[in-house]
């Protein structure tokens, strides 16, 4: 079994005790965001293929991955977008993200680091100009150090647009979604620069801005896993949406518990409740996003 932890929320960021107590006690038990039951995933070594991490600040979480390698091979999705304050609230500063990128790659070599350019959002603060500026930056810095830069463009969902418009409303930018040849024109002009610094672009579940040079992303992906490891190590394609080519994995993190606070993000309905939650949470609990006792009473 792959674990995916999580698209859901930043475990490295905030939740690394609470994650590391789960992997001891060889159980954690998330939710079903959709029916609200409770399901058991085990983690123990036997059941175990590999870990998927996301994140956007992993240095909280550097000190533990040479135990969690110890218990199956991992490899870290990191986004770094550079997007402004008024976009992504309390997300670390871009140099010291790179920074951990380039430990991570020393460390564990670049198969088990990936950067995430997403989602891409287009908006009075970035438009199309902006963004080729700054991935051009970016992308010079992780020049040797990621193999893969995964990119997307907004999924607008309707608590998306809400939060989007209480920011605008608050900071006075503006933001649209625009059209699909907008989106194309610089899907291939982020493509090329990937190209030149030597990684390859891919885009999940995003298919009609694919042009030449770049692929579809398997975000979840026994390959990468495969090569980590050092043998195979094989799974189902199951992506959890159209057009998503992940392989199988079962997502253990709870949406709305991330502090982050990025005005874009799809699993986060209300900021100020996401970083309630994250106060009040139990590391001990099973699940994460579990609240203390006496927050509960």
């Amino acid at each position: 079994m792959i674990i995916s932890a999580s698209y859901r929320t930043d475990i490295p960021a905030f939740y690394g005790d609470w994650f590391m107590a789960r992997l001891a006690a060889g159980l954690c038990r998330p939710v079903n965001p959709w029916n609200r039951q409770p399901y058991d995933v085990p983690l123990m070594p036997d059941n175990l293929d590999g870990f998927v991490f996301w994140t956007r600040h992993l240095r909280p979480f550097m000190g533990r991955l040479e135990e969690v390698a110890a218990v199956a091979p991992f490899y870290v999705h990191y986004t770094v977008t550079a997007y402004p304050r008024a976009l992504e609230q309390r997300v670390v500063e871009p140099a010291r993200a790179t920074n951990d990128l380039h430990d991570l790659a020393a460390a564990f070599g670049p198969r088990a680091a990936v950067w995430r350019y997403d989602p891409i959002l287009l908006t009075s603060l970035t438009p199309p100009d902006w963004h080729v500026a700054t991935f051009t930056r970016l992308a010079a810095e992780l020049s040797g150090t990621v193999d893969e830069v995964v990119l997307s463009f907004a999924h607008l969902y309707r608590k998306t647009r809400r939060n989007l418009d209480a920011a605008a409303r608050d900071t006075g930018f503006t933001w649209e979604d625009p059209p699909a040849a907008t989106k194309k024109d610089l899907a291939h002009r982020l493509i090329g620069i990937a190209t030149a610094h030597g990684m390859r672009a891919t885009f999940c579940s995003q298919p009609e801005f694919l042009v030449s040079g770049a692929g579809e992303a398997r975000c979840i992906d026994a390959i990468r896993l495969s090569d980590i490891a050092g043998r195979r190590i094989t799974a189902p394609r199951a992506g959890n949406r159209p057009d998503c080519r992940c392989d199988r994995s079962r997502d253990i993190g709870a949406y709305d518990t991330c502090p982050h606070g990025c005005v874009y993000c799809y699993a986060v309905a209300s900021p100020a409740a996401a970083r309630r939650r994250h106060k009040a949470h139990d590391p001990a609990a099973a699940a994460l996003g579990e609240v203390h006792e006496e927050v509960r009473s």
